[in-house]
């Protein structure tokens, strides 16, 4: 009898097991993707090439030749409160404040053939369709809705270079597969340079396009197979603007001929289908050839095994998403924290096919040898949080993606790290040369599995282009003059971390020389205070500070995306320098508080499209990265209890599991990581040292797993809603300051303790 009774407790702890819920399960990718949160609910893996996902509009970048700027609303494609879905495309960013991307837009249809999109008051007009949030399902790596209008449902999963769709049509001879290859994010008039298409047979269609978008020489290379034959097919030439047509006027090109090339393409492939029939596309990219597109088919899914894929794809989320297993307060902060992580793993993405192959910055074919290319690289949001994050729970993808940047460096004929760059080109979007920073921090942690010597002589270089930015009186006058280049102050206070971020690397590799140049540098910060304001102001090339000062203002003073109260905080690499210019301790404090419970009107920030009421709370505005660190700024001043009541009051304001869930841009994955950070209880406030300060825990107890193969234990002691103040900290038993903790504790794995009260002790 006892025999039986063991086999059944096993039996019984066999199924808790199995039943307890996957961490990708609690990912919502439709977090974050209504207002201005600018993520997308489609499909991808960690990291992945593509980004499977709906278009639910087609607003155009121009209006009257124009910017237009209800477009920013579509970074990403997609806006929750939409009613009709255009299609499906395989590139989108997250997250992002500017856009490109949109390749290869896919739409299933029934009936009379309809190659133009219509109106979203009109859908009727064209192949888009009405839909409901109530029929759609989005997952880590799969997506699910019903086309209303046709009674289509779509599905669509990936892997790490092909979209998979499945499209389950009802009874019609006039069922239509519509390839899109004029429709673009951020789209104009003269963004596609040139697009090719050939049938090679009845289930494969291969070719490329080129676009002169944000990133203005890009070209992706596609191979497109089909499950079922197609029965006829046809293209439509929108460009009525070329008067030469050659010799191929003499073909009908619109119907059944196997090939066309042209600035403005649509395609259609015909098929009849039975009622409940499942078409399935297989979509590989490439960014070298169609045939490695195809190559990349047939590695990847090399069956037409749908549930697989989604399968494999999802496990590929949970290895991923187990690096931290965490118990929190209440279900919500689980979702919140793994959407989180979710969204800091899709970018940067895996820029090269399965060989190896990739379109370098030159625009020749390169061969990555023995690292992982890497692209998307937003580095004025990420090098705050996101890579530091990556120093902890990915090393070996931040090598790689560093390794990446270095390979860029060769390729530039600026001799130059990337700024902001995508799908080979530099679009030198946002200030600063923040490489440094992701080098230097990745060094002064010990991953620093990279060429050193040719990182130092990298960061040098990108640290000189004089010709960049307001860089050469820079580094003649000690700041940038704003009569000569806007945004000055910005630049000056960015320039002079990333060249602290130099200092600290030479230091590490014993260059002492360098080491000492740029420390002088680091101080320029210095040469654009204004003791009479109390504030950082614009100066002119004369010397005398600009007069028409507002330091609430976020237009026209001498700031990018921020005002003079949050930017000037920012001295992440000197903050007893930053204390002494605002009066000491006391005062300083003082000035913090004010931040925080001020009241900003609109009418400082209306015209600035990434600063929006959703993401402020008093003048702090948590909605755009200048500010992420400064909750963490009383750390420094012997008042952690301050920092960790604003840092749980930002998480509970800024974060919900909602669709509009995110106070602005997640910014390819720097909102998510910080919130990761402030959930676990500490954060990176000057990257490129290797120190931590403390906040307030939001976990009740987290477990990382390291690639060292050490695993570190984080409990919060008595965590509740209330007890959101921190009056010991332990590690390894043993107690340490409330204030700061180095990598090095972290990475050495072991116990962290927070004892958590709902009283500060001061």
């Amino acid at each position: 009898m006892k025999k039986y009774l063991a086999i059944a407790s096993l039996f019984t702890i066999s199924i808790g097991f199995s039943q307890q819920k996957q961490r990708f399960t609690y990912v919502r990718p439709l977090i974050g993707t209504a207002k201005m949160g600018h993520t997308f609910p489609g499909a991808t893996v960690p990291f992945g090439s593509v980004q499977l996902s709906p278009e639910t509009d087609t607003i155009a970048f121009e209006k009257d030749r124009k910017y237009n700027g209800k477009v920013y609303e579509y970074c990403a494609g997609y806006q929750y409160a939409d009613k009709t879905i255009c299609g499906f495309s395989h590139t989108h960013f997250n997250g992002t404040g500017h856009s490109d991307l949109g390749d290869f837009l896919i739409m299933p249809t029934v009936g009379k053939l309809q190659l133009n999109p219509g109106t979203a008051d009109h859908p009727e007009n064209g192949y888009r369709s009405k839909f409901s949030h109530a029929n759609e399902i989005s997952q880590a790596n799969y997506y699910k809705v019903k086309l209303d209008d046709d009674n289509i449902l779509a599905e669509m999963t990936t892997s790490q270079r092909v979209g998979f769709h499945q499209y389950t049509f009802p009874k019609s001879d006039q069922s239509h597969i519509i390839l899109d290859l004029m429709a673009n994010i951020y789209n104009h008039e003269e963004k596609n340079v040139w697009t090719f298409i050939r049938v090679e047979n009845d289930t494969l269609v291969t070719g490329f396009r080129q676009t002169n978008g944000w990133a203005r020489t890009r070209t992706v290379y596609f191979a497109m197979t089909f499950s079922k034959p197609i029965k006829g097919y046809g293209f439509k030439n929108y460009d009525t603007e070329n008067i030469y047509n050659g010799f191929w006027r003499k073909f009908d090109q619109s119907k059944n001929f196997p090939e066309a090339a042209g600035p403005k393409l649509k395609a259609y492939f015909d098929f009849a289908t039975s009622e409940g029939e499942k078409i399935k596309i297989k979509f590989g990219l490439s960014s070298v050839s169609a045939n490695n597109a195809l190559n990349n088919i047939d590695v990847e899914i090399p069956h037409w095994d749908f549930d697989q894929v989604k399968r494999e794809g999802q496990q590929l989320w949970e290895d991923e998403l187990s690096k931290v297993t965490v118990e929190t307060i209440n279900e919500d902060d689980k979702i919140n924290f793994y959407t989180a992580m979710y969204h800091a793993f899709i970018n940067p993405t895996v820029y090269m096919d399965w060989n190896g192959e990739y379109k370098g910055l030159d625009q020749n074919v390169q061969t990555a040898q023995g690292f992982v290319n890497y692209t998307t690289f937003s580095l004025w949001d990420t090098y705050r949080a996101l890579h530091p994050l990556f120093n902890l729970v990915q090393p070996k993808r931040n090598r790689g993606m560093i390794q990446s940047m270095l390979a860029h460096y060769d390729q530039s004929v600026h001799h130059a790290l990337p700024i902001w760059s995508h799908y080979s080109n530099e679009n030198w979007c946002m200030i600063g040369y923040h490489s440094v920073s992701v080098i230097a921090d990745a060094i002064a942690k010990g991953n620093d599995g990279f060429d050193t010597k040719i990182a130092l002589e990298a960061v040098v270089s990108s640290s000189n282009m004089l010709y960049n930015d307001g860089i050469g009186d820079y580094v003649k006058m000690g700041y940038v003059p704003e009569d000569r280049s806007g945004a000055s102050v910005s630049k000056t206070l960015e320039y002079a971390y990333d060249d602290w971020a130099i200092s600290q690397m030479a230091k590490k590799l014993g260059r002492n020389d360098i080491y000492e140049t740029y420390s002088k540098r680091a101080r320029n910060f210095n040469n654009v205070f204004d003791k009479k304001s109390g504030f950082m102001r614009p100066k002119l090339a004369d010397g005398t500070f600009k007069k028409e000062f507002d330091p609430l203002d976020t237009h026209g003073q001498g700031f990018i995306e921020g005002n003079a109260w949050n930017y000037s905080l920012y001295v992440p690499h000197d903050v007893a320098k930053l204390t002494e210019l605002n009066g000491g301790k006391e005062k300083f404090t003082q000035h913090l508080d004010s931040l925080f419970t001020m009241q900003l009107p609109d009418k400082y920030f209306e015209n600035t499209e990434d600063i929006t009421r959703d993401g402020i709370i008093g003048n702090y505005v948590h909605g755009n990265e200048p500010s992420h660190h400064v909750a963490y700024l009383y750390d420094y001043l012997g008042k952690p209890w301050k920092t960790q009541e604003r840092v749980r009051m930002i998480i509970r304001k800024m974060f919900h599991s909602g669709p509009d869930g995110l106070g602005g841009n997640d910014d390819t994955g720097q909102m998510s990581a910080w919130y990761i950070f402030s959930s676990l209880g500490f954060y990176p406030v000057a990257p490129g040292s290797d120190q931590y300060a403390i906040g307030s825990p939001l976990v009740k107890k987290a477990t990382l797993k390291f690639e060292n193969g050490k695993t570190l234990v984080i409990s919060a002691k008595n965590q509740s809603e209330k007890n959101v103040y921190v009056t010991k900290i332990e590690l390894n038993g043993k107690e340490i300051p409330r204030d700061f903790i180095r990598h090095s504790d972290l990475i050495n794995g072991g116990e962290l303790t927070f004892y958590m009260s709902s009283k500060p002790k001061k």
